[in-house]
């Protein structure tokens, strides 16, 4: 269908639209899901596609789930055709090697929009699921060596038909998760979220008529002409950087390289991460559309933050890694940490692009995604269960301007944190003992990196299993321009005589008694710029407000505080200048 170019005004206009209808449908599922980690913590992502299955509108919720929305209409038309696409139909899918999805607890749902005969368009939603089988409570362990241990695989298939239901489908996604009736609360928002998508899109139409499929052509084409622009400021050249996860559990204890090299000719760019570690049989492989996604989300946030999220973007950059890599693998590999892995790909784009971008660029954030899983029996005579999922913050990094946020999710991830009362209530097994921000975890810099997060959980019953999966505890957040590392993460049972055992960085199902506590430290970020050179003042302000120790402000910034927190804390400035002088001798 050939449509007459629209105006901008009328771009701009549509634009907003469309960014309307994937917002909504977004408020559907918060608002309406059973489980905490969607109405509470937002693990949920939402998208307007077009016709043709190029994303166009996107909510700005989690980046870890755009791969997802970019290839899952694509892979519908491939299997089913386009012309067997009929009003009333709503596909479900959560495996990325057949159709889409990010690992199994993701579970995505696309629904096309008619009018009369004309596809005018699709909505679309992803959401993590806290269980959908598999080997463990939760659906995500540090040790799973398949795909097939992960979980339930969902190919792509119709969840309704003709505008009805298909019971079957439901039936068989239920009974393969350990609480069933949440799933069901979870996937009716979802369901109902597209349905509402689908009347605002028909509105549209019927309002906009053909203009609204020209509008969304028009805004892939903005989206890429913009990032070409951006790029082709940058001088032409090859630039590389490694970073480096810690590994994976006990099985693979040693650091896997995250390498890339960026090659800029005019403007195009090439995105290249071969020299990567192998794809391992552990779940920390990344699959090809959340590598994409990676690339998609890094290359945005450098050169075009306000530049519409949509499938120009993509079109812009080539992004090669080779099959078989940590960043590739292959059917059937596990995935179900792979987040973790995302994390470490921006951070390695980020710290290639470093010397081109130092205004845009920040130091290394918590770069992982620390999760907690803990499960056990709702009473002890029953088989009903409960299954506690969380992703707890860290550090965001610092950069020229600015000292690094804290608490926060950075890169891929950007849920939010969980209330505290949320959890008690919701769960009444579990009683938080501590939530504070973790001393002396921010990288020391001219600008100090955000700090992470200490929490306790102290378990109230026997038999419950704490499954904790996170990153950047061996290998800490870079700083740049003389920043100093942020301090890196730790798991931790606490057991009720006062023992501490320090666990995995990928720990399954480790079991806890009544009244052990399981302790999550998170990592902070990194510093920007020289810590000696810190205006006093803020030393001492960190100090006051326990982000930095008395110890740490001597030994990291050369400012020694006298005083304590009870008659109040003063800068000895004589001391402080002599330290400083020798710190940098």
């Amino acid at each position: 269908m050939v449509h007459n170019r629209p105006d901008t005004v009328t771009v701009e206009v549509i634009r907003n639209l469309l960014m309307s209808v994937a917002e909504e449908t977004y408020g559907i599922i918060i608002r309406s899901a059973y489980s905490t980690n969607m109405k509470e913590r937002r693990d949920v992502c939402t998208a307007v596609i077009d016709p043709d299955g190029n994303s166009v509108a996107q909510v700005e919720s989690l980046t870890a789930l755009l791969g997802s929305m970019l290839s899952v209409v694509p892979n519908i038309y491939e299997k089913f055709g386009r012309e067997n696409i009929h009003p009333g139909d709503m596909f479900i899918v959560n495996d990325p090697f057949h159709g889409g999805g990010n690992h199994l607890p993701d579970i995505v749902l696309a629904a096309p929009a008619f009018c009369g005969d004309t596809l005018v368009g699709w909505v679309a939603n992803i959401a993590h699921h806290a269980d959908i089988g598999g080997k463990v409570p939760g659906s995500s362990s540090g040790d799973a060596v398949s795909l097939f241990q992960e979980g339930i695989r969902i190919p792509l298939v119709r969840i309704r038909e003709d505008g009805k239901l298909n019971q079957s489908v439901m039936d068989m996604l239920l009974v393969n998760s350990r609480v069933p009736q949440e799933r069901y609360g979870d996937l009716t928002a979802q369901m109902s979220a597209n349905l509402i998508g689908i009347q605002r899109l028909q509105d549209a139409y019927e309002r906009y008529g053909d203009v609204l499929i020209s509008c969304m052509s028009e805004l892939i084409e903005y989206s890429e002409r913009r990032i070409r622009a951006a790029v082709a400021k940058l001088p032409d050249g090859e630039y590389s950087y490694t970073d480096y996860m810690d590994g994976c559990g006990e099985k693979y204890p040693d650091p896997l390289p995250i390498k890339v090299k960026i090659t800029v000719r005019g403007n195009q760019m090439e995105v290249d991460f071969t020299g990567s570690a192998q794809q391992l049989e552990a779940p920390i492989n990344v699959p090809w559309p959340c590598t994409k996604a990676d690339v998609f989300y890094s290359v945005k946030a450098m050169l075009g933050p306000d530049i519409p999220a949509n499938e120009g973007i993509n079109r812009a950059i080539k992004v090669i890694a080779p099959k078989g890599c940590i960043l590739n693998p292959t059917e059937p590999s596990p995935i179900g940490c792979q987040i973790d892995t995302s994390q470490r790909v921006p951070d390695a784009i980020f710290g290639a692009l470093a010397p081109l971008l130092p205004e845009q660029i920040v130091t290394a954030g918590n770069g992982a995604c620390t999760t907690t899983l803990l499960s056990g029996k709702v009473r002890q005579d029953s088989d009903e269960v409960f299954i506690f999922h969380e992703v707890i913050a860290g550090g965001g990094g610092a950069c020229w301007q600015y000292d690094g946020l804290s608490g926060i999710q950075v890169n891929m991830t950007n849920t939010s944190n969980m209330p505290i009362e949320a959890t008690e209530i919701e769960f009444p097994h579990l009683l938080a003992r501590r939530n504070e921000l973790k001393e002396d975890s921010g990288g020391p810099g001219y600008f100090r990196g955000g700090l992470g997060i200490q929490r306790e959980l102290e378990i109230l019953e026997d038999n419950v299993l704490y499954t904790g999966l996170g990153d950047r505890h061996k290998i800490h957040p870079w700083g740049l321009k003389g920043g100093k590392e942020g301090a890196g993460g730790g798991f931790y049972r606490v057991a009720a005589d006062g023992a501490v055992t320090h666990l995995s960085n990928k720990v399954t199902s480790f079991p806890m008694m009544e009244h052990d506590i399981v302790r999550v430290i998170t990592p902070g970020a990194g510093g920007y710029g020289d810590p000696l050179n810190r205006d006093i003042q803020k030393v001492l302000q960190d100090v006051i407000e326990c982000k930095v120790s008395v110890e740490g402000a001597r030994r990291d910034y050369g400012v020694v505080i006298i005083g304590n927190e009870y008659d109040g804390y003063q800068i000895d400035e004589g001391a402080t200048e002599a330290m400083r002088q020798e710190l940098r001798r």
